[in-house]
């Protein structure tokens, strides 16, 4: 059964610790490349695959005692923050050096109108596929399910937050990090993850 609440409450986060992230980054340099349509297919094909892993790898964990569940989900949520904050200062220097590094995974350069459709969403797929494991989108999207269940709902929520950011940075992508503070999206991200530390704390302790 679908939960509209659970969608939204993991929407929201994800869509705020993507936004900082590699993903963004990644999208926005095949769009250049590709016909943004086809980068849009081809990630947004990556992300379900891997949202649909996360989802599972959530519901196995679900299978331990509560407390390590609990436990393990702060220490990431901690981790996390304290990688958003400390990467906050050189964020904008960061993204130029990933810019680079995605613009030589795709091979060759040219305009996008003389390139297939179907190249694009395979070459989209596999660069998201290899390098987007273990971000904190993924954890999220496990600790979830393994603390709250719902699955679905929390599938769908995750598949489209990234569905919908992959698909700003495939079309107003330049345009976005030129206005956005880099940095000050690190500090949100941070503050999410704090957040969840925080909830996932007082969790840990009523279920000792």
């Amino acid at each position: 059964m679908i939960d509209l609440g659970v969608i939204a409450l993991v929407f929201g986060p994800i869509f705020l610790l993507e936004l900082p992230d590699k993903t963004f980054v990644a999208t926005l340099v095949l769009s250049t490349r590709y016909r943004p349509l086809a980068v849009w297919i081809g990630v947004g094909a990556a992300f379900g695959v891997q949202c649909a892993v996360a989802v599972t790898a959530g519901q196995a964990i679900s299978y331990l005692p509560e407390w390590i569940v609990h436990s393990v989900t702060l220490v990431i949520f901690c981790v996390g923050a304290f990688v958003l904050v400390r990467s906050a200062p050189s964020a904008a220097s960061e993204e130029q050096e990933q810019e680079a590094a995605y613009a030589e995974r795709v091979e060759g350069g040219g305009e996008t109108t003389v390139r297939s459709s179907r190249q694009a969403v395979v070459t989209s797929f596999l660069v998201i596929f290899a390098a987007e494991w273990g971000d904190l989108s993924q954890l999220f999207t496990a600790s979830f399910v393994s603390r709250h269940g719902h699955p679905l709902s929390v599938f769908i929520g995750s598949w489209a937050a990234l569905l919908v950011v992959s698909g700003l940075a495939a079309l107003a992508g330049r345009w976005l990090v030129r206005r956005m503070p880099l940095a000050l999206l690190h500090y949100i991200g941070a503050t999410v993850c704090v957040g969840f530390a925080v909830w996932t704390a007082y969790e840990l302790v009523a279920s000792v």
